[in-house]
């Protein structure tokens, strides 16, 4: 990942300007840490904070034409270059970078060539021939990027809000998808799958085609010249990711640089289900897997710097962001850059234990459409910017803009959760990684129970979290939280403690905009909450809350912090 800042049109380019641009582009360093990049045209601005993992030596940015009056800063990796590359052959490229095709692509195609791009990015482009400039982010949010107005009718651009929200008179999180030219002053949608209409599909579904689209997102994302690895929490959709990358490492040219075994990541309160459940994946892969502990007061410790780094209050991601922002830390310590990681298969496949309570097809797999675009909110967001805060580059195969294409053509009747067919959530998935003859996982963590990773750290983390809140914020204050608070008021002492420091950080309008609300129950949106009358009751964001569904509900989990009554996690 790297960070990315631009200002067009901005009315004062003097020096004081620039050195302003260069202030607020630093506050991105954390994101790239490898190079400071600056391009200047009149009054426009393009500055870029680089994290190199393709081409470490040439592949500085911003990047250019032949001629530079086409300059890109991009932050993302675009997996398919070569094969534009091939597409491009009368362009002479100045760099081994993935990201440079897409100067040359706009020469090429101009604004359409969007879609032809597979990978993750955020970018903005500048056309000096003409001042005209677009921005464009990938299909579903992986990267973030967020849109500003100037008071002297600047337009802005930032993978984090810090970097803009103390000199804009608003901004917004840039939509997924969505392309902005300057030409039309207008935003529209690039990217338009056919699940999007939230049309239910009909195609019968194919264990092998599932698989192998599976298999193809993984193996194209081992792009890399530099060391990586796998986030193991033992549940899954990580298992998976990194039973494929471990599979097929030997054969791609990433093992020529670091070698062919797997190197496999886990963090966790000590006895805690994921730290069990990873190493016996480790173990049965062959992966160099390491294992990090931490406290549930060295949590609390950096929730402040988490809601600065991943800039929002909602409850659920910052619970699960603070374990992956102390394991990010670790690993880039062992000079890893790059992580490949499970997110995006609950949405796809109704993996949130309330999909037990879905009525029908149709509803469960427009919850699946609705959870798979608010992606870039929740599970997106936290990926990005947990790892982003210590320079490392989280790839989330999952979300392959084909694999999705793919496992949301099935017919939603084959994703149902049916205990009278034996079926348990996401059994289309578990079942075409179910090989007899060349397994990819033991029988046991195939078929295991889905846990959020906020739970699968550890029970005692989340209680933990409330009990501190508890401490620190009164009934009194509580009470007062809708007159404090009237846009999307904290119902929570948790949620209000979370939502104060994200004030303090970030104080406008805008900022608090840019995070959801609404009721939700063990991660649902606010549409499935009338699934069940009961859950009205107990709209809490952990799986746990799913009540009469997980096999160690509420009740249960409080007699048993250890690890010996719990399933674990897959993300």
């Amino acid at each position: 990942m790297c960070g990315i800042l631009a200002v067009l049109g901005i009315a004062d380019n003097s020096q004081v300007k620039r050195s302003r641009i260069i202030e607020l582009s630093r506050r991105l360093r954390h994101r790239g840490p490898d190079w400071s990049g600056l391009h200047c045209y009149r009054d426009c601005y393009l500055a870029h904070q680089r994290l190199a993992i393709v081409d470490p030596t040439s592949g500085d940015q911003p990047l250019y034409n032949e001629d530079k009056t086409v300059v890109v800063t991009v932050n993302g990796e675009i997996y398919n270059h070569k094969e534009l590359r091939e597409k491009l052959k009368s362009h002479e490229f100045r760099t081994g970078s993935d990201c440079e095709v897409i100067a040359h692509l706009y020469e090429e195609y101009g604004e359409d060539f969007v879609d032809m791009l597979d990978g993750m990015f955020s970018f903005v482009l500048l056309d000096s021939r003409d001042k005209s400039f677009i921005a464009a982010r990938d299909a579903i949010g992986i990267t973030p990027l967020y849109m500003g107005w100037g008071l002297d009718g600047s337009v802005w651009f930032a993978s984090e809000m810090k970097a803009l929200s103390d000199d804009c008179e608003r901004f917004m999180s840039f939509p997924p998808g969505h392309i902005y030219s300057s030409k039309s002053g207008e935003l529209r949608r690039w990217y338009n799958p056919p699940w999007y209409s939230e049309h239910i599909p009909s195609v019968p579904y194919d264990s092998l085609v599932l698989r192998k689209a599976f298999e193809k997102a993984v193996v194209k994302r081992l792009m890399t010249d530099v060391p990586f690895g796998v986030l193991l929490s033992g549940g899954l959709d990580s298992s998976l990711v990194a039973s494929v990358a471990s599979r097929y490492l030997a054969d791609s040219e990433a093992a020529c640089q670091w070698g062919s075994q797997l190197h496999t990541f886990c963090i966790g309160l000590k006895g805690s289900p994921d730290l069990k459940a990873a190493r016996e994946v480790a173990d049965y892969l062959g992966t160099r897997h390491h294992e990090f502990h931490f406290t549930v007061q060295e949590g609390i410790d950096a929730i402040e710097e988490v809601i600065y780094h991943i800039e929002t209050y909602d409850v659920t991601t910052i619970r699960a962001s603070t374990p992956m922002f102390l394991m990010s830390r670790k690993i880039k310590s062992l000079g890893v850059k790059m992580v490949l990681s499970g997110e995006g298969s609950d949405e796809i496949f109704g993996g949130y234990l309330y999909f037990h309570k879905a009525p029908n097809k149709e509803e469960f797999h427009q919850e699946t459409c609705r959870k798979i675009k608010s992606l870039h909110l929740y599970d997106c967001l936290r990926a990005n910017k947990s790892t982003s805060a210590w320079g490392v580059e989280a790839r989330v195969p999952f979300l392959d803009k084909e694999f999705i294409n793919v496992a949301m053509s099935i017919d939603p009747e084959w994703k149902m959760i049916r205990p009278d067919l034996g079926r348990i959530e996401k059994w289309i998935l578990r079942n075409a990684f179910d090989d007899e003859q060349n397994p990819y996982l033991p029988k046991h963590i195939l078929y295991r129970q889905k846990e959020q990773f906020s739970d699968g750290v550890g029970y005692s983390w989340i209680d933990g979290l409330k009990d501190h809140a508890n401490q620190q914020v009164t009934d009194a204050i509580l009470a007062n939280a809708s007159f404090v608070y009237p846009e999307n008021t904290p119902t929570t002492k948790e949620g209000y403690y979370y939502r104060t420091i994200f004030e303090r950080f970030f104080p406008t309008n805008a900022a608090r905009s840019t995070v959801p609300g609404g009721p939700s129950v063990a991660c649902s949106t606010a549409k499935a909450v009338e699934w069940d009358a009961a859950w009205s009751n107990n709209l809490d964001p952990s799986g746990r809350a799913a009540l009469g569904v997980h096999v160690a509900a509420y009740g249960e989990a409080k007699e048993a912090t250890d690890a010996s009554v719990m399933n674990g996690s897959s993300h």
